[in-house]
């Protein structure tokens, strides 16, 4: 069988340029090839494939008693030419002529002597109608349609009598779709309403409003909407198609309608109307002529259009769509922090519980070293870091200091968030941190500065250690872990008080995150620079002098970096010898 049809093909291709050319591109306008006629009925709907660029034909006559006629051209997507023609015998056909029992009526009309007459035509894709008296009794008018952008389908209608058909909903003079207002989410409109719907002479539940709504076009008309919405699954139809195995037959039927989709048979394309649209998601439907329509992306363009369908003929009108963009979402200020800046970010009560800073690193690496510290452990702090709409990290934020290493972006947005009490509910112990001069939450720095990728190093311990052989009356001698990195060591003294008699209560400090800026200069012993390759061996001592006998003092010792908040280490305090 396969074989066979191999050999049909093969025949028809070799005959082809045997046989006479009838292409209607190339066919004198006077002739009508002998092939069907396709003939145009009344008071029915008829959709029409149209090939690129091909002419397609309609022929219809008028009775007797029919006065007057329209005709109603309804494109599907693109732009479409069309043309009304009535052509007129002036006698009746020759008797004596021997006619082929395969000529067609409209081919007898153009054998006789006549005339044709155009008395319309009309080139867009909207719908537009003809109408007009009729011509005398012996006339055959003839429709024409093409396409010249691409395949497309259109909807033809013809009305006998006067009035208009009723078939085709009916729209306003403005018939524009306006917007009412315009949210982060949603988008209302309102348009003017149809008097096919206003009417009360309409079938109930006959007319209905239709809105859709896509991010790509407004579609100038229903079938326009189909055809977009059912594009995806028609493309991966086509997927599915092309897996297919190709045989002769897909072959000889393609070139088959090619040289006759032109002349083909319109009975096959009309049919009763139906309810054709029970695909469509319209987002509002009904007889109200306001909609809202909500569950939007914010800041995105949206296009808007409104159908009004007749579900009894299966016809439809479109206004004029309309375009709108929804609101972006309230973004909060952004702080810029500058490089190497040490930035105390406040947290008000009965205030915001989130601040949003930018950074933009300097250099070619596009690098940072994030440092945070919370200085309350009673309150829970969360840090965000995004780029390019990308969160990269997020976690929280405690005593202890926070290390984020930032690289490959040219700019990072941090979002500090408050996520425990309120300022009212802030242990004593900040209060009184405030009081001193403490007026932060956390404590933040970024720097371009550091180029090793990941976290800076950290002792080992934060631990003091003071040598008791080494204790004497006007002088003590401390130690204490340093890393790997060369850093700036400072250390400062503070003379215990003598209301201050637990040791609990002289190691406790106002907030974790007080630093070297919360002293006194007068407290500042010794600053110094140190730097052990061997973590085991990074230990460093510091002979404090100039001391009074018997006295407490509490010690800290306070890492100094370039980048980075200063680390500080655990007090310690130490009392000096009263007899030497």
């Amino acid at each position: 069988m396969a074989l066979s049809w191999c050999l049909s093909a093969a025949l028809a291709l070799l005959c082809w340029p045997l046989l006479p050319q009838v292409n209607s591109a190339l066919a004198p306008e006077n002739e009508v090839p002998l092939r069907p006629t396709a003939w145009l009925p009344e008071g029915k709907i008829t959709t029409l494939t149209l090939s690129k660029g091909k002419t397609r034909r309609l022929y219809f006559t008028l009775k007797r008693k029919a006065s007057a006629m329209s005709v109603t051209v309804s494109p599907c997507d693109v732009p479409v030419e069309w043309s009304l023609s009535s052509r007129t015998l002036k006698d009746k056909p020759y008797k004596s002529l021997h006619w082929s029992t395969k000529k067609s009526k409209p081919e007898v009309w153009w054998r006789g002597p006549g005339s044709e007459e155009k008395l319309h035509s009309f080139t867009g894709q909207a719908v537009d109608t003809y109408s007009g008296p009729s011509r005398p009794s012996a006339s055959l008018y003839i429709l024409r349609l093409r396409c010249k952008q691409q395949n497309t389908r259109a909807a033809v209608y013809l009305h006998e009598g006067t009035g208009p058909s009723g078939v085709f909903p009916l729209l306003p003079a403005d018939s524009r779709l306006h917007t009412l207002g315009v949210g982060m989410t949603s988008v209302t409109l309102s348009w003017a309403p149809s008097a096919s719907i206003t009417s009360h002479t309409h079938v109930e539940n006959g007319y209905d409003y239709c809105v859709l709504v896509n991010s790509d076009q407004n579609y100038p008309s229903l079938c326009a909407a189909q055809k977009g919405l059912r594009k995806e699954r028609e493309e991966i139809e086509d997927e599915k198609e092309r897996g297919r195995r190709v045989t002769a037959w897909p072959i000889l039927k393609e070139w088959w309608w090619q040289q006759w989709d032109t002349y083909a048979d319109v009975q096959s394309s009309i049919s009763d109307p139906a309810d054709e649209y029970a695909d469509l998601q319209c987002v509002c439907q009904g007889t109200e002529t306001v909609c809202t329509v909500s569950e939007l992306l914010p800041d995105t363009p949206y296009f808007f259009d409104v159908f009004v369908i007749d579900r009894v003929n299966g016809t439809s009108a479109a206004y004029k769509g309309t375009s709108a963009r929804t609101h972006e979402e309230a973004r909060p200020p952004i702080t810029p922090l500058k490089d190497g800046e040490l930035r105390w970010v406040t947290f008000k009560d009965r205030g915001s519980n989130s601040q949003y800073f930018s950074f933009r690193p300097r250099g070619w690496q596009q690098s940072g070293l994030l440092t945070l510290q919370s200085c309350d452990k009673n309150v829970k702090m969360k840090v965000s870091v995004s780029a390019k709409g990308k969160v990269l990290t997020s976690q929280g934020v405690g005593v202890d200091l926070v290390h984020i290493w930032l690289q490959g972006s040219p700019l990072y947005v941090i979002h500090l968030e408050r996520d425990g009490p309120t300022a009212s509910q802030i242990s004593s112990v900040t209060e009184q941190a405030l009081l001193n001069g403490l007026m932060a939450s956390v404590k933040l720095q970024v720097s371009s500065a550091y180029h090793r990728r990941g976290v800076p190093s950290l002792p080992s311990t934060l631990q003091i250690k003071s040598f008791n052989r080494l204790r004497g009356c006007n002088s003590v001698t401390i130690a204490w872990m340093g890393t790997e990195e060369r850093s700036l060591y400072c250390v400062y003294r503070r003379k215990v008080g003598n209301g201050e008699t637990e040791a609990a209560d002289v190691l406790s400090s106002p907030a974790p995150c007080l630093g070297p800026e919360s002293r006194s200069d007068t407290e500042r012993v010794l600053c110094k620079y140190f730097q052990e390759l061997n973590p085991r061996r990074a230990v460093t001592t510091a002979v404090i002098g100039s001391l009074e006998p018997g006295t407490a003092y509490v010690f800290d010792v306070y890492l100094m970096r370039r980048w980075g908040i200063p680390i500080k280490y655990k007090s310690k305090m130490v009392k000096t010898r009263n007899e030497c």
